[in-house]
């Protein structure tokens, strides 16, 4: 094996720009650079992007869907609101129809529960007016009868 001693002190010797090195390098590495950056676009931010957007359209699409229930929810709520507002409104109005026709006819009952009981107590009166007299002369006949016989012992 030959080395060759003589390139490499050459490399080793050359001269560099300094900090810097501006010679036929820098524009092959412009040139991978822009290379590299179009051959990542395509193979991978492309699919990447289109896949973000497809993601976006989806969750757009879901946000659209989701806003078109609630909106129809909302007036479903609404709807239903009315509907149960207006059945309390008529139940409550049913119930106090029914309050006052329960309490008209207790009143009614009332009333003719004390008409029966004013009638039986002035039937109960009369019978009793008309049979006092009656008993009151059935016991003057009896205490006639005793004080008769009361004497007619005293007297023998």
């Amino acid at each position: 094996m030959f080395y060759n001693y003589n390139s490499i002190l050459i490399i080793g010797t050359e001269k560099t720009g300094g900090l810097f090195d501006f010679d036929g390098t820098l524009p092959i590495i412009a040139l991978q650079f822009v290379i590299f950056m179009f051959i990542l676009n395509f193979i991978l931010y492309t699919p990447l992007l289109d896949t973000i957007d497809e993601r976006n359209l989806y969750i757009k699409k879901s946000l659209d869907e989701a806003t078109s229930v609630l909106t129809k929810s909302n007036q479903l709520n609404v709807k239903y609101e009315a509907k149960t507002s207006k059945a309390r409104k008529a139940a409550k109005l049913d119930l106090l129809t029914y309050q006052k026709l329960y309490k008209d006819i207790l009143e009614e009952k009332m009333k003719s529960s004390q008409l029966f009981i004013d009638k039986f107590l002035i039937e109960t009166t009369e019978n009793f007016e008309n049979n006092k007299d009656s008993i009151l002369t059935s016991f003057d006949n009896e205490i006639d009868s005793l004080s008769s016989q009361i004497m007619t012992k005293l007297l023998t």
